[in-house]
């Protein structure tokens, strides 16, 4: 099995934090940033959008880190990562899919308006307004963490993993960003597996002001 993508790319960090929850052996091929490749002829091969990660699977390929987290668990996973219910894995993609399309922008506005963008460049009203739509994610958390301890319930999902992904950048990237309680006690829970801290909790501070990939 093999992963392809820089070490430093948030979507495949979340990728490998998976690979490790199930116990995958992989190889990692950094691709994309400082390492380039995505132009290559044989890496638009295996992904036509020439983007990062891609998981090479024996003679499968899958791209786009949300759907490598399906196949994973699908393919992987037994019946607490993969329920033969198909209510029950809402119960988690629900909260996939909300990360990808409502937390993640946010906080990727969040992320390169702030930190990867020099300070004289700065756009700090559309910084402030990204940074109240992360709060109000947050808030939304807070409500759902309230009655539960995991996302999708009493065990930890693929819900977890595509949203706690998020928050450590969000939280050391050297802005103020106040955790509710029961999102501090989830966070704190969280960093406490290897994957999150091996993959998630590593250092980012190449991309520190640089505008590009």
């Amino acid at each position: 099995m093999e992963l392809y993508g820089r070490a430093t790319s948030f979507n495949v960090q979340k990728v490998q934090w998976m690979l490790a929850e199930l116990g995958l052996n992989f190889s990692h091929i950094e691709k994309g940033g400082r390492f380039g490749g995505l132009d290559e002829p044989e890496f638009a091969a295996l992904n036509p959008m020439k983007k990062v990660p891609v998981l090479v699977d024996g003679e499968k390929v899958i791209w786009e880190s949300h759907s490598i987290i399906r196949y994973l668990i699908a393919e992987y996973g037994d019946q607490e990562w993969y329920p033969s219910s198909a209510y029950s894995r809402s119960l988690y993609e629900r909260w996939m899919d909300w990360s990808q399309v409502i937390f993640q922008p946010h906080f990727m506005a969040v992320f390169w308006g702030y930190y990867r963008m020099p300070p004289s460049n700065r756009d700090w009203p559309a910084i402030d307004a990204a940074l109240a739509r992360c709060n109000e994610c947050l808030t939304q958390l807070e409500q759902q963490l309230a009655r539960q301890p995991f996302l999708a319930g009493e065990m930890m999902t693929a819900a977890d993993i595509t949203v706690g992904a998020i928050l450590y950048r969000l939280t050391e990237q050297g802005l103020s960003v106040p955790l509710p309680p029961n999102v501090r006690k989830w966070y704190n829970g969280i960093q406490q597996r290897d994957g999150y801290q091996r993959y998630i909790m590593s250092d980012f501070s190449e991309l520190k002001h640089r505008e590009d990939y």
